[in-house]
């Protein structure tokens, strides 16, 4: 920005001069009542001296600019004027004002049928009218208002705009479709939308809903450190993957549950009772079945254990593919012995897979964050052991083995509980990963549905976890070309070799909330399949198709 002259400073110290001197004159004309025109006339004095030392000032400024200078102060001065008429305008045409209100608005509301407010007179048979909420549900009706919901796309004209995008030769074999009215879940398009394909990483979604409808968002997993008798301890885990080692970050607003905390409250209950040598052992108790996904060993996926501190992985990151380690309870369990021996207590010999007493006396406890966070994290990143800990968890709440058998039926059968109708739905694992995953666009948009729904809000994370198109999370990197798309839709992706899918949220250009779930199996070329899936999302977000 040019550097403001001299001239410039004088010219606006005059103008804030005069700005000031009104202000307060008109301020002591407003004292209302019946002194008004005797206050006034006492305002009027002062006003006038200002506003000559004003003009003064002014008339000295202008005369030392330039010819340019002062076309440039012609030009802004025109500028204000214009600006001031249309204002006035506006205020004219909006009707006339009385105290502070305008009197067309406060008509309006005394004709009002007076839903809503709070009751203030005996017998409560009048109420204060209220407003309409600030942020009405997207699609939904308006109480109070009498305004109209946006209208909804028309079915015809969708079909016209998707049915064409869905013959893309990028797409494979088996491609599938469901878009739906969040508001009255009304199904405005469809192609299949009941076939089984394989998701991928969009059974997430169903893992999420399952969970959160369980165990409630508040729900955190604890890990914990009891006694076993004989001078021993044992390291419990109860199956929380975001336990970390790592030292906690300075600017994170959400810590998860931390060893290192684990390890603190551990030695001083130790040394409370002058206890600095233990054995210690580590359960895992809490899981049956095979430990190892189908496609392990694999960096998208630690073996899958009730502990574990930071996924196992053995680099620094905190999402994505990583090298993992091959036992990650014993090197949890390890970890957290050094970390014992730092603050005093010395572990006796080489930490030992065991199982805790049932009820033994606990000397020290984390927890991780809510289950709401850990969803969001996990839809947000895709996080493939998070995913399978939390189907564990919906496993244990419905008193199924914590296993991938066990836990695929409790998804089901919460999903059906949920009146979802997840049919022949298969969930052979919580991540998506495994190709025997059957889901159908149908019961994704279902889902999506139930999420955004005023009557579920405990399953509110399965939507505000999404990621959002060409920012965050495994959206970040795509919609570089759909401008319709970027930053308005909201979904959850899912890739497998061959296996491209699309499931979320977007509120179209009427802004009617619609739901979605785009399918395609058999693909071959997968830039191409999502770059389609992506057109159309976009071209959902872009139509106001009636």
């Amino acid at each position: 920005m040019p550097e403001t002259r001299s001239w410039q400073v004088r010219w606006q110290a005059a103008q804030r001069l005069a700005q000031r001197s009104a202000r307060r004159a008109a301020g002591s004309a407003r004292t209302a009542g019946s002194t008004a025109a005797s206050v006034t006339r006492s305002a009027a004095g002062p006003a006038r001296s200002a506003y000559r030392s004003a003009v003064d000032t002014t008339r000295t400024a202008w005369r030392s600019a330039s010819r340019q200078q002062r076309q440039t102060v012609r030009l802004t001065a025109s500028s204000t004027v214009l600006g001031l008429v249309v204002a006035a305008g506006a205020v004219t045409l909006a009707g006339p004002w009385d105290s502070g209100q305008r009197t067309a608005e406060r008509a309006r509301a005394a004709a009002a049928d007076g839903r809503g407010g709070e009751r203030h007179v005996p017998g409560g048979t009048a109420t204060v009218p209220s407003a309409p909420p600030v942020l009405a549900a997207a699609g939904a009706p308006v109480r109070g208002g009498g305004d109209a919901a946006p209208p909804a796309p028309g079915a015809k004209a969708l079909a016209d705009v998707l049915a064409p995008l869905m013959k893309d030769p990028a797409l494979g074999s088996l491609r599938t479709a469901s878009v739906v009215d969040a508001a009255t879940g009304r199904e405005l398009f469809g192609t299949e939308p009941a076939r089984g394909a394989t998701p991928a990483s969009t059974v997430k979604l169903a893992i999420a809903t399952a969970a959160l409808s369980a165990l409630g968002p508040e729900h955190r997993i604890d890990t914990t450190v009891v006694e076993a008798g004989n001078g021993g301890i044992a390291l419990v885990g109860g199956g929380d993957p975001t336990l970390t080692a790592r030292a906690p970050k300075q600017d994170a607003q959400d810590q998860p549950a931390s060893l290192r905390t684990l390890a603190d409250e551990t030695a001083r209950a130790l040394q409370d009772r002058g206890t600095t040598k233990v054995r210690l052992g580590y359960d895992t108790s809490a899981y049956t079945g095979p430990v190892l996904h189908p496609i392990s060993p694999n960096e998208n996926i630690a073996p899958v254990t009730p502990l574990m501190a930071d996924e196992g992985r053995l680099d620094e990151s905190e999402h994505g593919p990583a090298p993992r380690d091959t036992d990650p309870a014993a090197a949890a369990a390890r970890t957290f012995a050094r970390m014992l021996k730092d603050r005093g207590i010395t572990v006796d010999g080489v930490p030992a897979k065991t199982t805790a007493p049932a009820k033994a006396r606990r000397l020290a406890t984390v927890r991780s964050l809510p289950l709401a966070g850990l969803v969001e994290r996990m839809l947000t990143h895709s996080d493939n052991d998070i995913a399978e800990a939390l189907a564990r968890q919906t496993a244990l709440a419905g008193g199924q083995p914590a296993s991938f058998e066990g836990a695929g039926r409790a998804v089901h059968k919460q999903l059906a509980d949920l009146k979802l109708q997840p049919g022949d739905a298969a969930f052979e694992d919580g991540s998506g990963l495994d190709r025997d995953d059957k889901v159908s666009a149908g019961l994704l948009s279902r889902i999506l549905v139930l999420a955004t729904s005023a009557g579920h809000p405990e399953l509110r994370p399965v939507a505000t976890g999404l990621p959002v198109a060409g920012f965050t999370g495994t959206l970040s990197g795509r919609y570089a070309g759909e401008k319709a798309g970027a930053g308005t839709v909201r979904a959850k992706t899912g890739t497998l070799t061959g296996v491209n899918t699309l499931a979320g949220t977007v509120v179209d250009t009427d802004g009617r909330l619609l739901v979605f779930a785009f399918m395609t199996n058999n693909t071959t070329d997968p830039q191409a399949a999502q770059q389609a899936l992506d057109r159309l999302a976009s071209t959902v977000a872009n139509c106001g198709c009636r």
